[in-house]
């Protein structure tokens, strides 16, 4: 578990606000010492703080990506058993920048690959609110990823041009966009 300062941070209000998560990423970047206790929050048991710590390492891992390195392990662990839509749209524009093997890269692109089958979220027989978007997103997230781990493999490159190619005609709004934006790199 956490210390309390990151969780006490990042807690209240509801998931449709990132709270405090900004201020966490300007907390975090002065002190990098202390990006480990952020990402504890990432296992947390309120899903308003692991969204938000999530938001706040995705934010810090642009900048930062080596800070991440460490955790590569329990980070792909994470993509891999949470079914949280936040945390999943954050991990899958994570794991590109991780330093990561020719096998743990096979795992990252199955794991974005089975993000890109996201459901919709039903609640007693109601599409829950926010899922319809959420799943989108996770699924836009997805395209990003696979498009950064495909830069300087050929044969991967040609796979994820062809779900481009699929999610440009096929996907959500979203992901026609994003798909239509990445394509091109892919074809280079």
């Amino acid at each position: 578990m956490a210390r309390p300062v990151f969780a006490s941070i990042l807690r209240g209000g509801d998931r449709r606000s990132i709270g405090e998560a900004n201020r966490t990423v300007t907390l975090i970047i002065r002190k990098p010492e202390r990006f480990q206790e952020l990402l504890e929050c990432l296992w947390h048991d309120d899903p308003v703080v692991r969204m938000r710590a999530a938001d706040a390492a995705e934010k810090i891992s642009a900048q930062r990506p080596e800070l991440l390195y460490p955790f590569k392990a329990e980070l792909l662990g994470l993509a891999a058993e949470t079914s949280q839509q936040e945390l999943r749209w954050h991990l899958a524009l994570i794991i590109p920048r991780l330093p990561l093997t020719e096998t743990e890269r096979e795992r990252g692109c199955a794991l974005l690959r089975e993000f890109l089958n996201d459901r919709i979220s039903i609640k007693k027989g109601s599409i829950e609110k926010g899922s319809i978007k959420n799943g989108s997103i996770v699924k836009t997230c997805a395209l990003q990823g696979l498009a950064e781990l495909a830069r300087g493999d050929p044969e991967l490159k040609a796979e994820v041009a062809e779900i481009m190619e699929q999610a440009s005609r096929n996907g959500t709004a979203a992901m026609r966009a994003r798909a239509r934006k990445l394509l091109p790199r892919l074809q280079d």
